[in-house]
């Protein structure tokens, strides 16, 4: 009688335990919907948050440039300077003899050639409208071309 009792004691546990466990796995759950909120101004999300990602980025970023100074400003020597300087300058009075030479003296493009050691350029009026010029600039060094028209209306 007793191994009955202790039968009967196990499978009383053992159906106390299934009911407990079906209990606690039968109970209602509870969820909501999922929604996106983009966070990056560039797929719709706030504008405000374009500092803070862009903050975060710089902080990550681990690369550097080897020749930048700290603040990415190139320093250039005062030698540096004045050869720019210089270059801009004789720059400006070559194109101010060419286009002296391709214009009139009202500022009006004159059909014709100019010719220098590296370029040609070409100025020529549109069969259809003859306010319209075609000016088209030669390299000769690399063969290069350039064309744009340009209204010849004073």
């Amino acid at each position: 009688m007793k191994g009955d009792n202790v039968a009967i004691r196990t499978e009383h546990r053992i159906r106390t335990g299934l009911l407990i466990v079906s209990l606690a796995l039968a109970g209602q759950a509870a969820a909501t919907e999922l929604v996106y909120y983009p966070l990056n101004p560039s797929f719709g999300g706030s504008a405000l948050n374009g500092t803070v990602l862009l903050n975060s980025a710089l902080a990550t970023n681990k690369h550097t440039d080897p020749t930048a100074d700290a603040y990415g400003i190139e320093e250039k020597t005062p030698a540096q300077l004045l050869n720019e300087t210089i270059e801009r300058t004789v720059i400006n009075r070559m194109a101010t003899a060419a286009s002296g030479q391709i214009m009139d003296n009202n500022g009006n493009f004159v059909p014709g050639t100019l010719e220098t050691s590296n370029f040609t350029i070409t100025v020529t009026v549109s069969p259809t409208n003859p306010n319209n010029l075609t000016i088209t600039t030669l390299d000769k060094l690399t063969g290069a071309t350039t064309v744009f028209n340009v209204s010849n209306q004073g």
